[in-house]
């Protein structure tokens, strides 16, 4: 697809499935070579369930020809979608953000961020999008006291529960 564009300006766009950014093998031959000849503009992930009858996550690689720079963008994209019954989809919104980020090419916290060469030289060519979008969130701390406090009162309720079952099943005879 890529040899067949305009070799100053030509631009291509291909949805894979996510095992295409970071497979051994021939695919990350591939990778590297298209990283190499400085064709691969940006990468925005999808969420799963996205395209009818396709479960997994995909993602959008988008090629382009007479680059300026040898950076490489990422969006990730996954987490922001309307949940369907039969298949989830993009809203307006998702989509108006997409497109502003990638005209922007700035970084966006937990959502995009622009790769040099060396940084994705350095992930062994992996193109995985975890490993330039940190989307990592803390967790809040488990209260322990809390929880084991519940535990104890669960616990009570379910004796109490069963003794009131076995009255019950003593005055039927059982």
């Amino acid at each position: 697809m890529i040899e067949t564009t305009d070799p100053v300006d030509g631009r291509v766009g291909v949805v894979v499935p996510h095992g295409v950014l970071f497979r051994g093998g021939s695919e990350a031959v591939i990778r590297r070579r298209l990283i190499d000849e400085n064709l691969l503009d940006g990468v925005v992930g999808l969420p799963a369930n996205l395209f009818f009858g396709v479960g997994i996550p995909a993602a959008l690689l988008f090629f382009r020809r007479g680059k300026n720079d040898d950076s490489v963008f990422f969006i990730d994209a996954s987490r922001e979608f309307e949940k369907g019954k039969n298949q989830n989809r993009l809203r307006e919104q998702d989509i108006q953000r997409i497109v502003s980020t990638w005209s922007s090419r700035e970084k966006v916290e937990r959502y995009a961020h622009l790769a040099n060469l060396e940084e994705i030289a350095g992930n062994d060519f992996n193109l995985n999008i975890p490993l330039y979008v940190d989307t990592f969130e803390e967790e809040e701390p488990v209260d322990l006291a809390r929880v084991k406090a519940e535990i104890e009162r669960l616990e009570a309720e379910l004796l109490s529960t069963r003794k009131e079952l076995a009255v019950a099943l003593q005055e039927l005879g059982l």
